[in-house]
């Protein structure tokens, strides 16, 4: 999100999170964040920044959590704890190894799964979400990539897993433009994922 008029509309649809993108390598890069009703938890989204660049952001922007999408060590989530929510993202290719994720355990507030690609994010492409049978953790999870309206059969399945489902997290498939989100097609999604 980037844009105040639309950041206005998707929040009326009342979602849980809002992501803001402050990595300057995407192009969903967002140098300011606009007003926030109190009731939407402000998300910063990082690529392998820096400690005092994070919690900087934390402040100057009031974020309720951050994302981190690089290869961050667990030592700065652990630096991290009680300044904001901790979601720390994971790429997932055609294999996942829940093994690498143990030393993250005690600092992250949630684990987000996301497509492997060429970016650190914003591929817009699925993972194979049955991989996700074997997750072994209590810690919540958010799962991302490429979801969009076709998803949504599965996204019922999931609900109905035993795996700590917190949020699904949508972006590309509804863009009208980098950071422009199509709020008819948002209200659509909400409606029918939520039955």
């Amino acid at each position: 999100m980037r844009e105040a008029d639309n950041i206005q509309q998707v929040a009326e649809l009342n979602p849980d999170y809002m992501g803001f993108i402050l990595w300057e390598g995407s192009k969903r890069y967002c140098a300011t964040i606009p007003e926030v009703p109190e009731s939407v938890a402000k998300v910063g989204v990082f690529v392998d920044a820096s400690e005092d660049e994070i919690s900087h952001a934390i402040n100057k922007f009031k974020l309720t959590a951050v994302q981190l999408h690089g290869q961050e060590p667990p030592a700065l989530c652990r630096a991290l704890q009680g300044q904001a929510q901790i979601i720390k993202a994971f790429h997932v290719g055609t294999s996942f190894d829940f093994d690498s994720l143990v030393d993250y355990t005690p600092y992250c507030d949630f684990f987000l799964f996301d497509t492997k690609g060429a970016l650190p994010g914003g591929n817009g492409t699925c993972f194979d979400w049955t991989l996700l049978h074997d997750y072994p953790y209590d810690i919540p999870i958010f799962i991302s990539g490429g979801i969009g309206m076709e998803e949504v059969s599965k996204i019922h399945e999931l609900r109905n897993s035993h795996l700590p489902v917190h949020a699904i997290d949508v972006n590309s498939k509804f863009e009208q433009a980098a950071a422009v989100k199509d709020v008819t097609m948002l209200a659509a999604f909400k409606e029918k994922s939520m039955l």
